[in-house]
């Protein structure tokens, strides 16, 4: 099944809805930190997130850690980005996929641009900067569970 993996993330209110999305269509979330908010099962429940017990998630100290179980794992790592080419739709997508979000409020650094073995991006209209992590996550996501046949 494809990952997703979220860099960092700094606004609560999208970590907690692709929580929801990875627990309701079977898609492990890796938090690689540190996070730009509290980030504890406790908080989470506080807030709400009920769906807490029904999704994978794995927290990475740091972007070298989450690199070093990525390649003893052996999955490939798929950035999503406003500075890539080509349309997340030209991407043929692997089970083995980690989708890749960076923070809301600047993306990733370019050491993790580097490590990506795929850039893709949503194609937008000119002068539309990007959407919402989250509608991003849920699109690229749909279409790698179409393309892999991935079934709940």
């Amino acid at each position: 099944m494809v990952d997703l993996a979220l860099f960092q993330p700094d606004i609560p209110q999208n970590t907690g809805t692709i929580l929801r999305m990875g627990a309701c269509l079977g898609a492990a979330v890796h938090v690689i930190e540190p996070a730009g908010f509290p980030f504890s099962e406790k908080a989470l429940r506080r807030a709400g997130m009920d769906y807490i017990d029904h999704v994978r998630i794995f927290r990475h100290l740091d972007w070298c850690a989450f690199e070093a179980w990525r390649k003893e794992a052996g999955r490939r790592a798929v950035l999503l980005t406003t500075k890539a080419a080509r349309p997340y739709t030209d991407l043929t997508y692997l089970k083995d996929d980690v989708l890749i979000l960076g923070q809301e409020s600047q993306g990733v650094p370019q050491r993790v641009h580097d490590a990506a073995d795929e850039r893709v991006t949503i194609p937008m209209h000119l002068g539309m900067r990007s959407l919402n992590i989250a509608m991003a996550a849920a699109m690229v996501l749909g279409e790698s569970l179409r393309q892999t046949g991935a079934s709940l």
